[in-house]
């Protein structure tokens, strides 16, 4: 297995801006999930794929060649991950330097450990799509997620409302976002939405913070300040 490294860090951050290169304990959040994957890989095989020249420098700045500025159509609100994906693996190809899987890591859950994208490794067969981190899910919908009917009246999501404990209940999962392991056949194919052969390791809700909002920023400089210097 040849997994290219891919971490997607777009400049025009909404919720909290500029959050890419945003201090998180001392250092850009970004360097986070660069320092993962270089326990993983030689820095040939990590690719930082941005369109901001200030993310650009920052990167520079930590020892890690750029290959590439994303383009600008790559940049806007409207694009998907897929689409940059896609032209990661593209660009690479045109080098002639294929790769058979990519671990995506996404700069916003600086929490994960190169333990857990190990286990996702070691997880992955090539007769899978996807191997993706997961945390039990906050609301089950065969226990305390509802949905409205069409005369505006609350209903349970999933099976017919009998369980009264929780721990009952089929166990759910959602998807963290701190890493994924791709097939890039199947990437090629399909968005990974679409990926019919999905494969799950769990990581712990204590490192699973996905840094979306500025709450979720006071959160993750909590925790970061509690851990071993």
């Amino acid at each position: 297995m040849k997994p290219l490294f891919v971490i997607p860090a777009r400049g025009g951050s909404k919720g909290i801006p500029g959050k890419n290169i945003k201090p998180l304990g001392g250092k850009p959040l970004i360097a986070y999930s660069v320092e993962v994957a270089r326990q993983l890989a030689p820095d040939s095989d990590i690719c930082v794929s941005t369109d901001d020249p200030a993310i650009a420098d920052v990167v520079r700045e930590m020892g890690l060649e750029v290959p590439f500025m994303r383009p600008d159509y790559l940049a806007t609100d409207n694009c998907g991950t897929y689409e940059v994906l896609l032209h990661a693996v593209k660009f690479f190809e045109k080098l002639g330097r294929r790769y058979d899987t990519m671990v995506l890591l996404q700069p916003t859950s600086p929490l994960r450990t190169a333990d857990d994208v190990r286990r996702c490794l070691e997880a992955y067969t090539s007769d899978v799509d996807m191997v993706v981190t997961v945390v039990e899910a906050a609301s089950n919908p065969y226990y305390n997620c509802y949905e409205t009917d069409s005369d505006g009246f609350l209903h349970i999501s999933k099976g017919d409302g009998s369980y009264v404990r929780r721990q009952d209940a089929p166990k759910a999962w959602e998807y963290n976002g701190a890493v994924y392991v791709i097939n890039i056949d199947s990437l090629k194919q399909m968005p990974l939405s679409k990926f019919p052969r999905r494969r799950m390791v769990e990581m712990e809700r204590s490192r699973s913070i996905d840094l979306d909002t500025p709450l979720d920023w006071m959160v993750a400089e909590a925790v970061v300040a509690q851990m071993p210097k």
